[in-house]
């Protein structure tokens, strides 16, 4: 019980991170559909960072130095997007899609060209992190203590106050409802959309890293995120665009994608004798079928993925 737990808040805390995200870019009025391949060019800065941080740096240098990696990698990849949607006008589906399938290409590119370099007969996707086990995790008694967990809960909190209390998230909103009348007020909802995109990629590149260090210490960039961006916009829907209800959404989907981890210890689920790969797939199942009853109920930003025009009244 101790491992589900465990498990569930970790897994919790990437689709958290990532659904908070998406749900700043599209209150802003831009759809992100390029967080799987935010994700991964998150998680390759960090786990990089990781690789070269000298042996005996402090836990909180790692943590540190490890998140402003992430996050800045992240934020720097979601630039595409806006450059693309907010500047160019392009289609947000579109350039999402491509930002996906680029981000898993350049990181597995970028890595063997790393390894390459390190040893020409290294040509493999594979980066290595010694470091982060000791760093990121503290033991609890059984429980095994991950700090990201708490990170996740102060981003949880600072997008609340954000979005609800504060006068750059009244602002920010209003340009994914009305970006028309927020602009005949003085609001420039460019600024405000590229702000929406930047954080959400920031947002990303940390889910990304927390996703790769949660278990294993080292990771093949080919394999990308497992589809945990795809999963973090069902949480979002689901969630409705709200930050506390992202979050229980998100533990929800997180208890089903931790039943593959520890299904072993259960009897009851062992007796069933499934294979483990249904498991793998229950999230992905149970986001169908959750989105398939709540979809028209949705209360999306009414000017999410229409490119602003300032001429258009």
């Amino acid at each position: 019980m101790v491992l589900l737990v465990q498990y569930t808040l970790t897994f919790a805390s990437v689709l958290i991170l990532v659904a908070l995200g998406g749900c700043i870019s599209e209150r802003s009025g831009v759809i992100n559909l390029g967080l799987e391949g935010i994700m991964v060019i998150g998680a390759m800065g960090g786990a990089l960072t990781m690789r070269y941080l000298p042996e005996g740096s402090s836990d909180i240098v790692i943590i540190l130095a490890v998140l402003v990696a992430a996050a800045l990698s992240g934020l720097i990849y979601s630039s595409l997007l806006a450059v693309a949607c907010i500047n160019f006008k392009a289609d947000q589906t579109i350039v999402g899609t491509a930002l996906n399938l680029l981000g898993t290409a350049g990181a597995t590119v970028i890595v063997k060209a790393i390894n390459t370099a390190a040893n020409p007969d290294d040509v493999s996707s594979v980066v290595q992190y010694p470091i982060p086990k000791r760093a990121f995790m503290e033991n609890i008694g059984s429980f095994e203590f991950n700090w990201f967990m708490a990170v996740t809960l102060v981003a949880l909190i600072l997008v609340w106050m954000m979005l609800y209390k504060t006068r750059f998230g009244l602002r920010l909103m209003a340009c994914g409802e009305h970006p028309q009348a927020a602009d005949s007020v003085g609001i420039n909802v460019y600024k405000m959309r590229w702000a929406g995109v930047l954080i959400s990629g920031a947002l990303g590149g940390l889910g990304g890293i927390v996703f790769i260090t949660a278990g294993v210490s080292e990771w093949r960039f080919e394999y990308g995120v497992a589809g945990f961006g795809f999963l973090a916009l069902a949480v979002m829907i689901f969630g409705q665009w709200n930050p506390i209800r992202i979050a229980l959404a998100a533990l929800l989907f997180g208890l089903f994608r931790a039943l593959s981890n520890v299904y072993m210890g259960f009897d009851f689920l062992a007796a069933l004798n499934l294979p483990s790969q249904i498991y793998n797939m229950m999230p992905y199942i149970i986001s169908l079928v959750v989105l398939a009853f709540t979809s028209k109920k949705s209360r999306a930003p009414k000017a999410e993925g229409i490119p602003y025009d300032k001429g258009q009244r």
